[in-house]
């Protein structure tokens, strides 16, 4: 595959820009805040899905369950609920990640010591020695796909990446609820249409 071709069917970055121009023509935006977010979105699916389909497509791990298992590495034993947020996933999400992980001898679920509400996870030994032996071939990848990027490029670009982040974490409720007036955010919907 040469390198310019792409997956049957895919529109390119730069054809998806100058179709969303196109469509936008006079409408007032911020069209290059609206580049960025897109493409932080793009960025994000495109890496996930190369990395899903090479290194974790050999363990056998969705991005989902890899996320946790290096949540857990990193910080240690921990409560689902602070893993879930780390991981940027519900608990429901959670439960079932890891009690597949857990029958695959890669986690282990516990009650807590003092609140027997909560459950903490922690890796098994078979746990940390697969992210010792995985993580590497990941962060191989991690750096196939900012290969274009020089060194100091990439830190710009998780400079630039980390304040977005803070953007939305420290004044995001605030804007949240001026755009809705103080009311609570409706109940998510599947998209499906009621059954009548």
């Amino acid at each position: 595959m040469n390198q310019g071709a792409r997956v049957p069917g895919q529109r390119s970055i730069t054809e998806a820009e100058k179709l969303a121009e196109a469509k936008l023509g006079g409408i007032p935006v911020r069209r290059e805040q609206m580049a960025a977010v897109a493409n932080i979105y793009r960025a994000a699916s495109t890496v996930r899905h190369h990395l899903e389909n090479s290194v974790l497509r050999g363990s056998d791990l969705t991005w989902t369950a890899f996320v946790v298992l290096w949540v857990v590495w990193v910080w240690g034993e921990s409560e689902t609920r602070h893993v879930a947020e780390e991981a940027g996933i519900s608990k429901g999400t959670l439960t079932g990640v890891s009690r597949t992980l857990e029958s695959r001898g890669l986690l282990s679920r516990s009650a807590h010591p003092t609140d027997g509400r909560l459950v903490l996870l922690r890796l098994t030994e078979e746990g940390e020695e697969f992210m010792r032996q995985v993580f590497p071939a990941f962060n191989e990848e991690e750096a196939f796909v900012t290969s274009r990027l020089s060194d100091e490029e990439c830190r710009g670009l998780a400079d630039g990446l980390r304040r977005v982040v803070l953007q939305v974490e420290e004044a995001g409720e605030e804007r949240r609820r001026s755009l809705l007036n103080g009311a609570e955010p409706a109940p998510r919907r599947s998209g499906r249409r009621a059954r009548g």
